[in-house]
């Protein structure tokens, strides 16, 4: 790459970074306005212990100078008092007032943490089914708590620390420039000049290795999940090893970057303290000056020599405190950009109150494609389904079966064309209205690692024990649950680990009895069981087929036997409907060549 290209590449990357620093104050900004009391608590706890701190070094200037005169004179020792009174004063003021300043960030941080997870927990929640799909879900974890966290670190540093420390800057700098012009002008523009270093320092230096860190430690959390997650596959296979050189690789990595990130953080701190010790010797040596000149007295060059010690401290701060917020805005960057991930389908502005009544559904001119995808899955798509009718959706993968489903969940929204329950679009409803009349069984059922009882009533959280146990009666479960030491309390593993494949199936059955939906989906519910858990399986389906409209995904022919209709896919079109006799009879049709190939 040439010169000017490498140039232009790193001008973007500088004005990308900035650009999101702004956003990440912005974003925390909106969520501190939401809560105002304990905000003002903050800001005026914060504000009242900065002025007690900037009047300090002006009474001990006083105080020496009232006690530099000749003792015992009754003027000078009655200032004196005052001047003790004043600082005791100021001294327990700031103390209260800091108090005050930590109560309230305190409510307020603990808001806005809680906030910030919840709203953002719900933002992932309804992201595409592709992109949980294509994300690590440990990764994912550790934007979120990162992000979460990196909130308590920047409310510290902005409200009580850089805030106060720029205040008091300021304040101090009028109040000597008050007394002494040339002073003051010193004072500003060392001051300002020691925050653009602290600043370059920290964005320049400090913060793309900071970025380099979180990115590995990102990578890592993702990986620890990955290899948790899949444990019985590194058993199966004797893989312990192979995974340890894995996450091992991918530590020495993180270990590098974060390192580095030290180092630099060490390397910005040592050069901003050089920067306050030639600061202090300068407004030190300012103040001699003015004294040699007949300009200052005893008690104006202890004022200076006082404020040069505060203003040592809180510049030497705000080197440390800026490194804090940069590294703060990098911990956020993830989640603010895992905030800006489009959802893929939205709820309307306005949605319509829905209620599935009969269960009639109807596909009117349906095109659809995959996001990122050119080629269409379905063109000009239309089929209705009868309410209460038992529908098999059949053919080769890939053909369309599982998206026709998706498609009726809102999983996906059509480019073009309708998907209709009961005459009402489903693009006017509520998502969460529609999914909860819509029952599933799934192939592989995911169970969350709770009781039992938990996982079955998931779909109606109200249910009573006796509703749950007659639910689980129907489904075929009860035997084996009643069989465990714990029953319906047993905690049932991560994903239901702890159960047989059969065993989910049956769960995830009771779960669909007791939500009742008036729709139901059976996606090659039986396709991974043994023999006897088949033959419980579908008995279970077949009591919960009752007064329902079924759809069944099926590879397995003989699970769409007995139903009322069956729809033959083939690359997104329906090019066979009818019964299984109707179609089996069917001279080389499609449904007839596939069951003839699973009969043989």
């Amino acid at each position: 790459m040439s010169a000017s290209g490498s140039g232009t590449a790193q001008n973007t990357s500088d004005t990308r970074q900035a650009s999101l620093f702004v956003d990440v104050l912005r974003f925390v900004a909106r969520h501190w306005l939401a809560f105002p009391a304990s905000l003002c608590v903050t800001l005026a706890g914060t504000l009242v212990a900065t002025v007690a701190d900037v009047m300090m070094p002006v009474i001990a200037g006083r105080l020496v100078g009232d006690v530099a005169g000749p003792a015992g004179q009754a003027g000078p020792v009655r200032d004196a008092g005052w001047m003790l009174g004043a600082m005791a004063a100021c001294g327990f003021g700031s103390v209260l007032a800091k108090r005050y300043a930590y109560l309230g960030i305190t409510a307020l941080t603990t808001r806005v943490m809680q906030k910030i997870g919840t709203e953002a927990f719900a933002h992932v929640q309804r992201l595409s089914t592709d992109w949980h799909a294509s994300t690590f879900a440990g990764s994912t974890v550790r934007r979120l708590t990162r992000g979460m966290w990196a909130v308590d670190m920047l409310d510290d540093t902005l409200l009580l620390m850089l805030l106060p420390e720029a205040c008091l800057l300021l304040l101090t700098t009028l109040v000597l420039g008050w007394h002494w012009p040339a002073m003051g002008v010193l004072l500003g523009v060392l001051s300002a000049l020691f925050i653009l270093l602290s600043c370059l320092l920290t964005l320049r230096y400090v913060a793309p290795s900071a970025q380099a860190a979180n990115e590995g430690d990102s990578r890592m959390g993702a990986a620890l999940a990955d290899a948790v997650t899949c444990n019985a596959v590194v058993k199966a296979f004797g893989a312990e090893e192979r995974e340890e050189r894995l996450l091992e690789g991918i530590m020495t990595r993180w270990r590098t970057a974060t390192a580095l990130m030290w180092v630099r953080g060490t390397d910005s701190a040592n050069i901003q303290g050089a920067a306050v010790m030639v600061m202090r010797l300068a407004l030190a040596g300012g103040a001699v000056w003015l004294w040699w000149r007949g300009q200052a007295g005893a008690g104006d060059v202890a004022y200076v020599l006082t404020m040069t010690f505060l203003v040592q401290g809180y510049l030497r701060e705000i080197g440390q405190q800026v490194s804090v917020v940069q590294r703060s805005v990098n911990e956020m960057e993830e989640l603010l950009l895992l905030w800006r991930t489009p959802v893929a389908v939205s709820d309307p502005a306005h949605p319509v109150p829905f209620r599935i009544t009969k269960g009639e559904i109807r596909f009117s001119h349906v095109t659809f494609r995959y996001p990122g995808q050119t080629r269409d899955i379905f063109s000009d798509l239309s089929v209705t389904i009868a309410p209460g009718s038992r529908v098999g959706l059949v053919g080769p993968s890939g053909s369309g079966k599982s998206t026709f489903t998706k498609l009726l969940q809102r999983l996906y929204a059509p480019q073009q064309g309708t998907v209709e329950v009961d005459g009402t679009d489903l693009a006017t409803v509520a998502q969460s209205a529609l999914r909860a009349q819509i029952a599933l069984v799934p192939q592989d059922p995911m169970l969350f690692h709770r009781s039992l009882a938990e996982n079955i009533a998931y779909g109606r959280p109200g249910a009573t024990p006796e509703q749950i146990a007659h639910a689980a009666k129907q489904a075929n479960a009860a035997g084996f649950i009643e069989r465990l030491p714990d029953g319906y309390a047993t905690l049932v593993g991560e994903r239901g680990i702890k159960l047989s494949g059969g065993e989910r199936q049956r769960v995830a059955i009771a779960r669909a009895f007791l939500a009742d939906a008036p729709i139901l989906v059976l996606d090659e519910a039986t396709a991974s069981l043994d023999s006897e858990s088949e033959a419980q399986v579908q008995e279970a389906m077949q009591r919960l087929m009752q007064g329902r409209t079924v759809l069944v995904v099926a590879h397995r022919l003989a699970t769409v036997v007995g139903l009322d209709r069956i729809l033959v896919f083939e690359h997104g079109r329906i090019v066979e409907d009818g019964t299984h006799q109707a179609l089996l009879a069917r001279t080389g049709g499609l449904y007839q060549r596939l069951y003839t190939l699973q009969s043989l």
